[in-house]
C-alpha cells in the first residue's frame, strides 16, 4: 500500500465526524460553508478543505471538555488543537493551511455574533519552507510539443485532443480545471485569444500562439466532431464518451508527453503553468503582465517565479563562466 493510501486510510470521514457534532456547532459549520463558497466564491476544493479543518477543530472542541456551544472556542482551545495536529505527524504546510482555516473560521464567527470575541490573530503562523516548483527548461518544453504532435499526425481524435491540451497549457500557464472547464465560444481563435473564468470567479482574457491555435484548430475540426454526443453541450475538450474532459485525464496526458523526454523533471498540468510563467520572465516580460496571464490575485505569488528564474541562471553561470 502506497504512503498516500495508507495516510488516507487514517484520516477520518470529515462528514461523518460533522454528522455527529453537537447541533449548535454543526449549524455554525452549515453557516460557515456558505459564506466560503456564496460570499467569497472560493472553489469547491478550498471550501472542503476549510470546511474539512473546521470540522476538526470543532470536533476537538466537543469531545475534549464535552462543550457544545461556541462561544467557548477560545485561544487555548485553538492551540491544543494545532498541538494535536502537530502530535499526529502533520506537516509544515499542512499545520500553516489549518491555522488559515481556523482563524478565517473565528473571524466570520465573530461578525455572525457567535463567538464574544476573536481568538484567531493571537495564533501564530507556522513558517512554510520555500519550496520551488519543478519546471522545464525551453528546450524540453518543445521536444514535449513534437513527441505529442507526432502521436496527434495519425488523426487520432484522442491524440489530437491530448496535443491540443498540451499546447494550450504552455501558451497560456491556465489552471488545468480553467481549461477543462472552457466551452468552444471562450476560444476566440481570430484574435487568439481563451476567456477564462479562474478562482473567485474572476474572469481574464488570455493569448495564445501560432503552435496552439494550429493545434486547437486541428482538434475543432478533426477530432471534436469524432467525440461529440448529442448532451455533449458547449465542452470545448470532451472525453471519449463525449463528456466535458475530466481533469485527471487531462493530467494523465500530461504527464505522458513530458515522460517522453529524455532528462526532463515529471512535471504535470502546473508544472507546465510553471513553466509557461519562468519562460515568460525570462524572455523579458515583467512580472505584472504574467500576474495578469496566470490570475493571480496578489503580486506576491507571481514573484515565486523570479525565484526560479535567479536560480536558474545561477545554475547556467556556474556551468558556463571562466570564472566561476
Amino acid at each position: 500500500m502506497s504512503r498516500a493510501r495508507s495516510t488516507a486510510s487514517r484520516r477520518p470521514d470529515f462528514r461523518a465526524v460533522r454528522a455527529k457534532l453537537p447541533e449548535p456547532l454543526g449549524a455554525a459549520v452549515d453557516g460557515f460553508e456558505r459564506h466560503l463558497a456564496a460570499e467569497r466564491g472560493l472553489s469547491v476544493h478550498t471550501v472542503r478543505g476549510y470546511v474539512g479543518d473546521v470540522v476538526s477543530l470543532l470536533d476537538h472542541l466537543s469531545g475534549a471538555s464535552g462543550r457544545e456551544t461556541l462561544a467557548e472556542l477560545d485561544i487555548s482551545v485553538l492551540r491544543e488543537w494545532l498541538a494535536a495536529q502537530h502530535a499526529q505527524g502533520a506537516s509544515r504546510s499542512t499545520m500553516a493551511r489549518r491555522t488559515a482555516a481556523a482563524r478565517t473560521f473565528t473571524a466570520w464567527a465573530l461578525r455572525a455574533e457567535l463567538l464574544p470575541n476573536d481568538p484567531g490573530p493571537r495564533l501564530a503562523t507556522p513558517s512554510r519552507p520555500r519550496k520551488l516548483p519543478a519546471v522545464l527548461r525551453a528546450d524540453q518544453a518543445s521536444a514535449a510539443m513534437q513527441a505529442s504532435a507526432a502521436g496527434a499526425e495519425q488523426g487520432d481524435p484522442v491524440a489530437l485532443r491530448d496535443h491540443a491540451v498540451l499546447e494550450l497549457l504552455y501558451a497560456t500557464g491556465v489552471r488545468i480545471a480553467e481549461l477543462c472547464g472552457l466551452d468552444v465560444d471562450d476560444v476566440d481563435r481570430e484574435r487568439r485569444v481563451i476567456r477564462v473564468i479562474g478562482k473567485g470567479d474572476r474572469e481574464r482574457v488570455v493569448p495564445f500562439g501560432l503552435p496552439a491555435d494550429d493545434a486547437l484548430g486541428r482538434w475543432i475540426s478533426a477530432g471534436r466532431p469524432k467525440l461529440v454526443r448529442a448532451d455533449s453541450g458547449a465542452a470545448l475538450f470532451l472525453g471519449v464518451r463525449g463528456g466535458r474532459l475530466d481533469p485527471r485525464t487531462a493530467r494523465r496526458s500530461v504527464h505522458d508527453a513530458v515522460g517522453t523526454v529524455s532528462g526532463a523533471p515529471d512535471v504535470g498540468p502546473h508544472g507546465m503553468r510553471h513553466s509557461a510563467a519562468t519562460h515568460l520572465l525570462e524572455g523579458g516580460a515583467d512580472l505584472r503582465s504574467v500576474q495578469e496571464l496566470l490570475g493571480h490575485a496578489t503580486l506576491a505569488t507571481t514573484q515565486l517565479y523570479t525565484h526560479v528564474t535567479v536560480e536558474r541562471l545561477k545554475a547556467i553561470h556556474d556551468r558556463t563562466h571562466p570564472r566561476s
